[in-house]
């Protein structure tokens, strides 16, 4: 394996987010679909979906330029039947995660640790049956509990629950905190909401008010490097984290406005379609991967690589006002359609 690509601003991808779908079968009401819009695909599998071949070939191509670590994604991955049959493919170098709403977990969650599956991501806003209805637009809260203790059971660790705050949720912070705490084997991962890829700013909240709560009660703190990330760790004994001590481990992602954040970002996405996106934020920067040949999507790669820019100070610049602006360097990027 050789060492990672690096951008123009020395930041290395070491990992790749793969959309597997975007059928999902929540409408959650803050969704953006890996920033591409549109929040609910179909429900049946259509044409332009990356075949389990496909997903394998990219892989193994990028193996070759140090990716350690994939993710999986949708929409909801687990409307893949082939989910286990990619996961199972998936080069033996790489750590394997996924993100998914938890329904399906139950019945698959073992079967999914046996392919190769090292830890899950299950995203839960809520711990009321109603409340979570609301955000979700699912009536499935009982098979998403399920899912995650059968996540749990099989020995996926750890098991992050995703919960986007904002001010639909915001309320529900500190009970979904407790209850991390309370459950061994579980994380919080809380994460900021984003509207620039929702078109909602009256739904924003301060993540700085959430981080000096959780700075108040935490017994300890941890900065991790990648996108400037803080964990707290809560409730236990006091001297250790969520692996053994009772207590739980709470991390925020909060992207917004924070040029920290993407100055850290070592990671690639790909769309269901094949195309890959060098950020969440931008659709300008999409590159096909053609047929899908290996030395297509090596092409591909580097070039994306390449072109990467950090979205907070540099894509966006603050102007003397203080807010983001458009950099005019980057005006007339080159789209996908070009």
């Amino acid at each position: 394996m050789t060492e990672p690509l690096a951008d123009d601003f020395g930041r290395e991808v070491t990992g790749v987010r793969v959309s597997l779908t975007d059928r999902c079968n929540f409408d959650c009401v803050y969704c953006h679909n890996e920033g591409l819009g549109d929040t609910r695909g179909p429900m049946e599998p259509s044409e332009d979906e990356m075949s389990a071949d496909d997903v394998v070939r990219f892989l193994e191509v990028v193996e070759g330029y140090g990716v350690e670590k994939v993710k999986f994604t949708g929409g909801e991955p687990m409307l893949r039947q082939d989910l286990e049959e990619i996961i199972e493919r998936t080069p033996e170098s790489m750590e394997v995660s996924m993100t998914t709403n938890g329904t399906f977990l139950p019945g698959r969650a073992e079967d999914l640790k046996a392919a190769g599956l090292d830890r899950v991501n299950v995203s839960q806003d809520a711990l009321d049956p109603d409340d979570f209805a609301a955000v979700t637009k699912s009536g499935a809260y009982d098979q998403v509990l399920e899912g995650v203790k059968a996540a749990v059971d099989a020995g996926l660790d750890p098991v992050k629950l995703n919960m986007v705050v904002f001010t639909h949720t915001a309320g529900y912070v500190e009970e979904m905190v407790e209850h991390v705490a309370d459950n061994e084997g579980l994380q919080l991962q809380l994460i900021q909401y984003m509207p620039e890829l929702t078109g909602k700013p009256e739904w924003n909240v301060d993540i700085g008010r959430v981080h000096d709560w959780l700075a108040d009660i935490a017994h300890r703190v941890e900065h991790r490097e990648m996108h400037d990330r803080k964990r707290y760790f809560v409730g236990g004994d006091g001297d250790g984290d969520s692996t053994g001590d009772g207590g739980g481990m709470v991390e925020i992602v909060d992207p917004v406005e924070n040029e920290e954040f993407c100055a850290n970002c070592g990671r690639v996405r790909v769309t269901h379609e094949g195309y890959l996106k060098g950020c969440l934020n931008r659709n300008d920067d999409l590159r096909s991967m053609g047929e899908m040949s290996r030395e297509e999507i090596a092409e591909a790669f580097e070039t994306v690589v390449a072109n990467r820019v950090p979205y907070y100070g540099e894509y966006l610049i603050e102007n003397d006002d203080g807010e983001y602006e458009l950099n005019e360097k980057y005006l007339g990027t080159p789209s996908a359609a070009d």
